[in-house]
């Protein structure tokens, strides 16, 4: 079954450039694939999903041939433009049931502590930092329910923390915060800095890579035959670690939709600058409101700063996952998140934006992502829609799909994410006109019930 048109998805697929991606050293990417090739696993994207996916799969299988084929570049796609936040949670799942609820928690949990070891064990040059992250809550009744819900999710072994208004300022001065729940085992990571320093283990360990190579079309059947520029590869199983790039490969169109986020970055703030602000020992906080606004602090000191708004985000007509024109031309958006931002810090009124970037966020109607393998042959693997908790999911996915691969998977199936049905996105023009409609009446995203 041919999935995807002989179209050079390039042209869908623009550069990245991120507060991540800027801060680091030039980067030289590795040759484009020339001609044919055999493979066992071929992973389609280069970003958390994609090369986690092949850490795994070369360390449990040392003899396993695995390719990596990446449309532009290692971490182009949301791995390099995201806010930067390790997040636990699954976005979308209701968390009424004791054993669900520490099940997720102490799954995303690992998660984030596989990310922080796989950096001590290799000894990576990653730009991170563990020190928590907290939930605002801007609205009274809303930090009395989050001081309840606390005390309950103590009682169910989840460690979190609440701070009321005068305790969480001596951490974060926002402006109009009535408390706040912490989570100290949340952080930030450069995205871009655990990939490409993730490339040369790899390489080494035998994972062939090939940038500059996007898949043309995806031939499926007991050898999946995947036509590139360069060449034809011919595989006993593919991944689809693309996300929100996904539909373009003719897989999940109604499954997950790509959402441009706007984010920005101030240049590097002195300690000086950051107590001024209000900023203190946290790595980043996400508000309550129904557009979140997130920002977070990398260690050199730019604070990231995404979302307060429907101007922050876009949906473009056919699933277009590039975003046109320069980062300038979506002045407005940019414009909005900064007057969110001096909103919560009037002290950043002063500051100079230095990164503006659009990403592409795979979404699903639920907001719950999900993992598995599909197809007559059972040889297609997949692991997408994070819904905005990419860093800590896409990584994980990882050894997800590496179990599945194994037929060891028995510990993930009790998961929401698990072999979770995608659909509901309805085709175009009720997609574009439903989106824009529901979020001009709302000002929130539209989503059916978790």
């Amino acid at each position: 079954m041919t999935r995807a048109a002989l179209v050079d998805t390039r042209t869908h697929i623009d550069s990245a450039r991120s507060v991540w991606s800027e801060a680091g050293p030039v980067y030289e990417p590795v040759p484009p694939l020339r001609g044919d090739a055999v493979a066992d696993v071929v992973i389609i994207g280069g970003g958390f999903t994609g090369v986690s996916t092949a850490y795994h799969l070369i360390r449990r299988f040392p003899s396993l041939r695995i390719m990596i084929l990446e449309a532009r570049h290692l971490a182009n796609g949301a791995s390099g433009r995201n806010g930067g936040m390790m997040l636990n949670w699954i976005n979308g799942v209701s968390y009424r049931d004791p054993h669900l609820t520490r099940r997720v928690y102490e799954t995303t949990r690992a998660g984030i502590d596989g990310i922080v070891g796989m950096i001590q064990e290799h000894d990576l040059p990653v730009r991170h930092r563990r020190d928590g992250c907290l939930e605002v809550l801007t609205d009274a009744r809303r930090a009395e329910a989050a001081h309840a819900r606390v005390e309950q999710l103590a009682g169910w072994g989840i460690p979190l923390q609440y701070l009321d208004g005068a305790t969480l300022a001596t951490r974060l001065g926002l402006r109009g915060a009535a408390g706040a729940v912490l989570d100290a085992t949340e952080g930030q990571l450069n995205g871009v800095d655990l990939l490409r320093s993730l490339r040369p283990l790899l390489l080494a360990w035998g994972v062939a890579l090939h940038e500059d190579t996007p898949v043309l079309r995806i031939q499926e059947g007991r050898t999946i035959e995947l036509t590139t520029p360069g060449g034809v590869v011919r595989a006993s199983a593919i991944v689809l670690a693309t996300n929100g790039y996904t539909p373009r490969l003719g897989y999940f169109k109604t499954g997950i939709f790509p959402l441009h986020s706007h984010v920005i970055a101030t240049e590097p703030l002195d300690p000086g600058v950051r107590a001024a602000l209000g900023w203190g020992q946290v790595a980043g906080f996400s508000d309550d409101h129904d557009r979140i606004a997130y920002a977070s602090m990398t260690p050199a000191g730019e604070l990231v700063f995404g979302g307060g708004s429907n101007a922050a985000y876009a949906y473009l007509y056919g699933n277009q996952t590039s975003y046109p024109g320069s980062p300038g031309s979506a002045g407005p958006a940019f414009e909005a998140i900064r007057r969110r931002l001096v909103g919560y810090f009037p002290e950043a009124e002063r500051v100079r934006i230095a990164h503006r970037w659009t990403g592409t966020l795979g979404i699903t109607m639920s907001r719950i992502c999900s993992m598995g393998v599909r197809g007559e042959h059972r040889n297609v693997y997949y692991a997408l829609g994070y819904s905005g908790h990419g860093v800590t999911l896409g990584n994980l996915a990882g050894r997800v799909l590496c179990d599945i691969y194994a037929g060891d998977d028995a510990r993930w199936q009790d998961l929401p994410f698990y072999m979770y049905p995608l659909g509901g996105v309805p085709p175009e023009p009720l997609r574009w006109l439903g989106y824009h409609a529901y979020t001009k009446l709302t000002g929130r995203s539209p989503r059916k019930a978790a």
